[in-house]
């Protein structure tokens, strides 16, 4: 029908569009926090662009189930909006004639979902713990920032570096501080570079430079001028601690019966599951209320939203903890919401408000005709 074909047109715009700038923000967000990362010497600079993208991989599930909602709030919204739903529903067309449309849309960004959440999530969050474990394995010259103080993995050293060359081979105004025998060793350089030896071993090659030498509770300190100085750098040895629940396949949640297991895979069960519920309650929800003005349901939206994802997270708990079955897990909180959907589409068909009003014993008031 007609009215299909440009609700299935209007919402792939308008969740495109959500989508994008849901993922601005989210962009935007997390390299901020990343580039506070680097800016403290905490994340090499190189790490910034593979962290996003990893980090961006872990919230595609959660951006596109609120980008469904908000595509069908409002697109119907606007419908209302622009007295276009009441030219439908005066040819005949209920509310509930809408829900067709809206699933062949949903369902498919649904399968996406769910896919991403069981299968691409845990995948990234692994490779996100590997990634960490391979930068704390790297030596102390590969996490130095320009401008930033470092100090090594053994906490004997400090490295500073004013500034590298365009090709980051060259470093230029070194200052490095080492405890050695109880001796404080200061060393500072014009320039410098690394280079390896052919047993593997990293140096760290100053030129042009002093090294200061002294007792720490002393004022003594030689001085020593050096055309060439090298420096041993090691490298820094990790080990991966057990990997995350949420970095765990969900195919060995299914086999473990762990409850902490059985709620993660729960959780990943209930991301694409709550997507298809809101999409659905979103329909009722985009009716406008002339009274209430056309703000009122948008903000209805966005409590029903917070509560229905707080609710997860608490019941989650409460299934890792072993409070609640994992055979019941989620699932009454989908069945609550599920129901506030019939709910609603059952008010909308028979034209009555969502929350009647209740009138008050003490708020009416008696008119008394005048009998003189």
């Amino acid at each position: 029908m007609l009215f299909r074909r440009s609700l299935l047109q209007e919402l792939i715009s308008t969740a495109s569009g959500a989508f994008l700038i849901l993922l601005g923000i989210v962009v935007a967000q997390r390299a901020g926090y990343l580039i506070r990362l680097a800016a403290k010497g905490i994340l090499p600079n190189d790490a910034i662009t593979t962290m996003l993208g990893f980090n961006m991989i872990r919230f595609l599930p959660m951006l596109l189930s609120l980008s469904l909602f908000l595509a069908v709030l409002l697109t119907l919204s606007r419908w209302y909006r622009d007295s276009e739903m009441i030219i439908w529903f005066s040819s005949g067309l209920s509310i509930s004639h809408w829900i067709r449309p809206i699933l062949v849309f949903t369902i498919p960004v649904v399968l996406i979902i769910s896919f991403l959440s069981l299968f691409v999530t845990p995948w990234a969050n692994n490779k996100i713990d590997d990634f960490r474990v391979q930068l704390e394995s790297r030596d102390d010259l590969a996490a130095i920032t320009p401008g930033v103080f470092k100090e090594s993995a053994h906490a004997d050293r400090v490295f500073f570096v004013e500034s590298f060359d365009e090709l980051g081979n060259i470093v230029k105004n070194i200052f490095v501080q080492s405890i050695q025998h109880q001796k404080l060793g200061i060393i500072v350089a014009a320039q410098g570079r690394r280079f390896v030896e052919k047993n593997g071993d990293n140096f760290l090659l100053m030129q042009n430079g002093r090294r200061y030498q002294g007792n720490k509770e002393g004022a003594e300190f030689s001085t020593t001028e050096f055309e060439k100085y090298a420096i041993r750098v090691e490298a820094g040895e990790a080990k991966r601690s057990a990997p995350s629940t949420e970095s765990i396949s969900s195919q060995e949640l299914i086999r473990n019966q762990n409850s902490v297991y059985i709620a993660e895979l729960q959780w990943r069960l209930a991301v694409p599951v709550s997507a298809l519920i809101l999409a659905l309650l979103a329909i009722p929800l985009s009716a406008l209320d002339p009274r209430a003005g056309r703000s009122a349901n948008f903000a209805l939206a966005i409590i029903i939203y917070i509560i229905y994802n707080n609710l997860l997270n608490i019941i989650q708990a409460w299934v890792a903890q072993g409070k609640i079955s994992g055979i019941i897990g989620l699932w009454p909180v989908h069945l609550l919401f599920a129901a506030l959907a019939f709910y609603m589409f059952y008010r909308r068909t028979h034209q009555l408000p969502i929350f009647p009003s209740v009138s008050l014993p003490w708020s009416r008031t008696e008119i008394k005709p005048n009998l003189r």
